[in-house]
């Protein structure tokens, strides 16, 4: 979850460093930190808290160098502050680390023993010192690092710089991504290729167990054994002019406004419009020999796949599995070799479901993958990738990546549906015009924005509020409680309408807001029961529906959000946009921090 980056410059990196962290950020942002080498040997800059903490800090105190390394952190071991904030240093080194040394007690131990003393509660301070003791012991930088890596359990990537050595950097990649950057007579390690995307469009990735020895003429690759190996130079299209917020006050504003553009971009890869057909490149399996389908993927990713498996129930007639990976991973799931294991993730490089990913691998089945980083670890993996084309997500809520997700399962759900002879092509032509308008339907809800922000002012300053719907509903339900909980800090609970009677009820009063999510569908009529329900104890009703549902029912709310009328199946992709809305208007009242909310991170690649 933290982000790493490292610069062998011809001039003075610390511009380059802070650049990359501010790129990174989205990755934690309890504390920050850099270190350069100098003509006196290591020097560094540290501060608890967001990285502008860290520049205060360089105003007052400033550092240069021609080789530095730099770290935004999300707190694992030890508490957010200064003395826990990477890089951590010895005598001999500067390191900086992503992920969990899990041996580090074991390895604490031993270096106590020896004498080595330690200053942090991290176990990334055990890693430096680890590695010092082989320096102390007379290895060389590679062979210290190789003997370190030998001993480390866990997952983690390392950048790591020595002293009187301005002229190497090495690399290292175990279960979390590290990628490097080819310049011209300089060098660069970062997280992914968005830290590095100003200075370079070169990038390797150094694969699993990994590292590598850089200097500013290149890199040399290693594989766990020491073997040197070769690894493919690619050219990335990330762009540093990708990121700004533009006009938007943040990020998360920023990219909501971007969805229109962006499931276009994305169902253009998919659909032909002339032949009102859906095409997707050739699979490496049949869907009418597959086993089964299983579907994984954690937090937003997850209410995706659970509206995916209406999508192929309905459409394909195909029974799917819907799993959250972290439980996924541990259950020994039964899998018939020759089934799809379809996992999906914004980064492509979320822990539990690249866990999730490898194990379904070594079960036999088929691995196609939905990312927003084709070059991600879970890309690279994958026997098919289905790429969303939301382009960089910044907010760690996510918001585009995820209507670009539910696009691409719609489609895809379609291609199945076809090919196992569910659907014909008349079905099939109605199916694709009810999303080919999704896009400009979208730009309509974006223009309703301001009764939005009005209804958000009933919310934020409830203490509890839950979400309802039936059908595709109730994972849009579920996302707009996570939405609320995400950058809010409101309790927020999506339910099954139906299950309201079966415990949830019991919270009810006229202190809670109940967001009703009921486009007219088949399930309208109970989920309008549902309504009638928490409204006879008092609840304050939000209504989202189309104009026939808020013409029946709209009178009765305390306010309603009108969404355009649309085929159902596409319904979810859209009522995603206003519960993202409500939620950024909720947050912005009550003052919190809407791109970087306390204690989360955007891309979660430690368990």
């Amino acid at each position: 979850m933290c982000g790493i980056i490292g610069v062998l410059g011809k001039q003075d990196v610390v511009p380059s460093l802070i650049g990359g962290l501010k790129r990174l950020e989205y990755r934690g942002y309890d504390s920050a930190g850099i270190a350069t080498l100098t003509k006196g040997g290591i020097d560094r800059r540290r501060a608890e808290g967001k990285l502008k903490n860290l520049e205060a800090v360089l105003q007052n105190n400033a550092l240069e160098g021609l080789a530095g390394i730099g770290h935004t952190r999300w707190a694992t071991h030890g508490v957010p502050n200064e003395v826990n904030a990477h890089p951590h240093m010895t005598a001999q080194i500067a390191l900086v680390h992503n992920g969990i040394i899990e041996n580090y007690r074991e390895l604490a131990e031993e270096l106590t023993a020896k004498g080595y003393v330690f200053e942090s509660e991290t176990d990334t301070e055990i890693a430096a010192q680890l590695i010092t003791s082989y320096l102390d012991d007379g290895k060389s930088p590679q062979e210290a690092m190789a003997a370190a890596l030998k001993r480390f359990h866990g997952a983690f990537s390392l950048a790591v710089i020595f002293k009187n050595e301005d002229n190497l950097m090495i690399g290292a990649r175990r279960g979390a991504p590290l990628a490097v950057g080819w310049g011209k007579g300089e060098m660069f390690l970062g997280s992914d290729a968005l830290a590095l995307a100003p200075l370079t469009t070169k990038i390797s990735y150094l694969e699993e167990d990994d590292w590598a020895v850089l200097t500013r003429d290149g890199a040399t690759f290693f594989d766990k054994d020491g073997k040197q190996v070769t690894r493919e130079i690619k050219e990335t299209r990330l762009s540093g002019a990708m990121i700004g917020k533009g006009n938007h006050r943040h990020f998360m504003m920023k990219e909501i406004a971007e969805q229109p553009a962006v499931i276009g971009e994305t169902l253009r890869s998919f659909f032909n419009p002339k032949s009102r057909t859906i095409t997707l490149p050739d699979l490496p399996f049949d869907w009418n020999d597959l086993p089964k389908v299983t579907i994984v993927a954690c937090g937003t990713s997850f209410y995706a796949a659970m509206i995916a498996k209406y999508w192929f129930e309905t459409v394909a007639d195909m029974a799917v599995e819907v799993d959250i990976a972290s439980e996924f991973r541990y259950r020994q799931m039964p899998l018939k070799k020759g089934g799809l294991a379809l996992f999906i993730s914004q980064s492509g490089e979320t822990a539990d479901t690249l866990a999730a990913l490898r194990y379904a691998k070594e079960k036999g089945q088929h691995i196609a993958t939905i990312v927003n980083v084709e070059e991600s670890s879970m890309g690279r993996e994958s026997d098919f990738v289905f790429q969303t084309l939301a382009g960089p997500e910044i907010g760690v809520a996510s918001t585009k990546a995820f209507t670009c997700q539910l696009a691409t399962l719609a489609c895809i759900a379609i291609d199945a549906g076809v090919k196992r002879g569910v659907i014909d092509h008349e079905e099939e032509a109605r199916l694709c015009a009810a999303i080919s308008e999704v896009p400009a339907r979208a730009a309509e809800i974006l223009e309703s924005d301001d009764n939005i922000k009005h209804l958000a002012t009933q919310i934020f300053e409830a203490r509890d509020v839950l979400y309802i719907g039936r059908g595709t509903g109730y994972p849009i339900a579920l996302e707009g409680a996570l939405k609320l909980k995400e950058i809010s800090y409101i309790h927020a609970e999506g339910y099954a309408a139906g299950e309201l009677k079966h415990g949830p009820i019991a919270l009810i009063d006229e202190t809670v807001p109940v967001i009703v999510v009921a486009p007219t569908d088949s399930y309208f009529e109970k989920t309008a029961s549902n309504m009638q329900e928490v409204m006879a104890r008092d609840a304050r009703v939000i209504f989202m529906s189309d104009a026939e549902g808020i013409k029946q029912l709209g009178d009765h709310a305390v306010g309603s959000i009108e969404l355009p009328t649309v085929d159902p199946f596409v319904a979810p992709i859209l009522y995603a946009i206003p519960i993202q809305l409500l939620a950024y208007h909720v947050a912005v009242l009550k003052g919190t921090d809407v791109d970087q909310p306390r204690n989360l991170a955007k891309s979660v690649t430690v368990e």
